[in-house]
């Protein structure tokens, strides 16, 4: 999979009682791949909202393929799969300090106004590098 690669490391607390990664975890994992994909494009997601645009996500659908456990080196991958007017669409994966594939995600995103919640185009700055990657 192309696309940009952050890692971390699996914390205590993220796991259950057997030292796996608790199901619930992965959503901040993929927020970090999603927030660093845009950051290494040169957009703050700060900034982003401090502009007056949020961007929520709408969908998301995770399939979990083999146990994260407490101490292990984690990569997320995030891949922006296709935009379309408001909507964003990241392809992303995990995998273990092996290239094993532990997970993988499909997520829809929407860019918001903060102000009065209805979904907008993205600013020009967005949609150049949107255009871009796809």
């Amino acid at each position: 999979m192309n696309g940009y690669e952050v890692q971390v490391r699996v914390r205590y607390g993220e796991t259950d009682q057997m030292g796996v990664v608790y199901h619930g975890s992965y959503v901040p994992y993929f927020e970090i791949g999603r927030v660093e994909w845009l950051r290494n494009k040169g957009v703050s997601y700060k900034a982003l909202e401090e502009s007056g645009i949020a961007l929520p996500i709408v969908s998301m659908h995770l399939n979990y393929k083999k146990p994260a456990r407490y101490d292990d080196m984690l990569t997320i991958n995030t891949k922006l799969k296709k935009y379309s007017g408001v909507k964003i669409e990241f392809d992303c994966e995990i995998r273990s300090e092996n290239e094993e594939l532990l997970t993988t995600a499909h997520f829809i995103l929407v860019f918001v106004d903060i102000k009065n919640g209805k979904p907008i185009v993205p600013p020009s700055y967005i949609l150049d590098i949107l255009k871009a990657e796809v």
